[in-house]
């Protein structure tokens, strides 16, 4: 194995499970998450020689895993594969009840996909306005105002309405 290959192995190794856990975010399926990360780290693989910073590697990676998941969308990925509405595997993606985890899931996958992508790279993956306008290369205002409609349409979602009962 060359130099090449086994820094690109040992990165993979580190950062794939994290950015598996922001593509299940970013699309609300294990199944397809793992499909985003495989195919974001090919398009890695390609682009290894040319990467000159190593600081901006996961920043790289991560507008790639983005880029990666709105491309399917434009592409009509969601057209072409038939998700069910049971979910056989669970991964633990932060704190709190299993049951508000889903809950939060579940609504987070009903936000449209541009805000998705902002609330899971500025909340999840805790960047900056700044770094996050620059891997949806957009800029700075719209990145707050996706934010502020997401935030809005999860609060839509999540506090129930009036007369409703709460779980």
């Amino acid at each position: 194995m060359s130099d090449r290959d086994a820094a690109f192995a040992e990165y993979f190794a580190a950062r794939s499970e994290a950015m598996r856990g922001t593509a299940y975010l970013l699309c609300g399926d294990w199944h397809r998450a793992e499909d985003l990360v495989q195919a974001t780290f090919a398009k890695l693989y390609v682009a290894w020689r040319r990467i000159d910073r190593p600081e901006a590697l996961d920043a790289y990676t991560r507008r790639t895993l983005v880029r990666t998941f709105v491309s399917d969308l434009r592409r009509g990925w969601f057209r072409r594969e038939r998700v069910s509405d049971t979910t056989v595997e669970v991964a633990d993606v932060g704190r709190g009840s299993a049951e508000d985890r889903l809950v939060l899931l579940a609504a987070l996958a009903k936000v449209p996909p541009r805000q998705r992508a902002v609330l899971v790279l500025r909340y999840w993956e805790d960047l900056s306005v700044e770094d996050t306008a620059r891997a949806l290369r957009c800029s700075e205002g719209t990145v707050k105002s996706q934010a502020a409609r997401g935030l809005q349409t999860l609060r839509g979602l999540l506090i129930p309405q009036q007369g409703e009962k709460v779980r």
